[in-house]
């Protein structure tokens, strides 16, 4: 039986969420699976995974075949990262002090360089507003421009009626009298 980390659909239409199952290559692809080992969120900036890297390098090791996309998400967790260092450890290139301090050394590198990245899409998104929030005063301010001669000369106008318009009422008779 060959196994396969690969990733089983979840959410609705066009707002997928998968789960990342070791399974035996012939089942479904959202079929019977061996075991859970993580969550892959691509809804949002920057996409969320949540994975057991030991489980992962667990399965790696005894023969499970990630699919491409099982792969990219391994690497990015560092799953694929810690099964080589195991293999140099097993090989003896390395000790496990080594390998243990080099992966969390990547895993330090790689939080800061997530962590650069939320605060720019953040920084960015503050910056569109204030970009938007700008424009919008600006129509504003030229929609105000433009209805001042307007309002004046609705005023003129009305001064002007009431002007050539009879004072009281009795003037307004006399006059319809005459």
């Amino acid at each position: 039986m060959s196994v396969k980390i690969r990733l089983q659909r979840h959410g609705k239409k066009g707002k997928p969420f998968y789960w990342v199952v070791a399974a035996d290559a012939r089942a479904k692809r959202d079929g019977k699976y061996l075991e859970k080992i993580g969550t892959y969120n691509p809804n949002v900036n920057p996409a969320v995974i949540d994975l057991d890297v030991d489980l992962a390098v667990t399965w790696l090791q005894n023969g499970a075949q990630p699919t491409d996309t099982a792969k990219n998400i391994l690497s990015y967790k560092g799953a694929m990262l810690k099964n080589h260092l195991l293999g140099g450890v097993r090989k003896g290139a390395l000790t496990q002090e080594q390998a243990d301090a080099k992966f969390a050394a990547w895993v330090e590198a790689k939080e800061a360089k997530i962590s650069d990245k939320q605060a720019g899409l953040s920084k960015a998104e503050s910056d569109a507003k204030a970009a938007a929030f700008a424009a919008e005063k600006a129509v504003n301010e030229a929609r105000i421009e433009a209805a001042k001669p307007v309002v004046e000369e609705v005023a003129e106008e009305v001064v002007a009626e009431a002007e050539e318009a009879p004072e009281t009422i009795d003037d307004a008779a006399a006059k319809a009298a005459e």
